[in-house]
């Protein structure tokens, strides 16, 4: 005799308002993505005259740094818009909790001390996707920007009398 296991039955209505929303918001972050990935990029090459980056350690920590910082705000925005939705639908009923949910489904860390609803949960997996795929965008684009400064440079593995 095989045992029903109880599902919350979730109507189509909410389905389909949540896969509606989940896919307005991927869309919106990976335009909010883009942007800011092609913003950091302008502000580098507009100020590469300026310095000679691939010359200078100093400089290249700097465009590292200023790269890092600038992938922090990319990806906090992007926070901040989904704790706004999740806040917004009602699916958390304050801000800083929806703001909280967001980061730690954003991060796919998920404590699991704040759960959705069932009604909404759908949106909330989807943003953890979401948020995989910009976060592995990022290290994509730093590690383009790091490997183009040519920090990585093995001339730290060679012996000292090799030199």
């Amino acid at each position: 005799m095989a045992i029903a296991r109880q599902v919350p039955n979730i109507d189509h209505v909410t389905m389909f308002a949540n896969l509606a929303l989940a896919t307005f918001m991927v869309g919106l972050t990976v335009a909010i993505h883009l942007g800011g990935l092609l913003g950091l990029l302008w502000v580098l090459r507009d100020r590469a005259h300026r310095f000679r980056a691939h010359e200078s350690r100093p400089a290249q920590l700097g465009v590292i740094l200023f790269v890092v910082l600038g992938l922090v705000a990319i990806h906090s925005v992007e926070i901040w818009l989904y704790g706004a939705a999740f806040w917004a639908i009602g699916a958390i009923s304050d801000f800083e909790s929806a703001l909280y949910f967001s980061t730690v489904t954003f991060t796919t860390l998920g404590y699991g001390d704040i759960v959705l609803d069932g009604k909404w949960r759908l949106f909330g997996a989807i943003e953890a996707g979401n948020g995989l795929i910009l976060f592995g965008w990022s290290t994509a684009f730093l590690l383009s920007v790091t490997s183009r400064l040519r920090m990585l440079e093995h001339d730290w593995l060679e012996r000292p009398d090799d030199r």
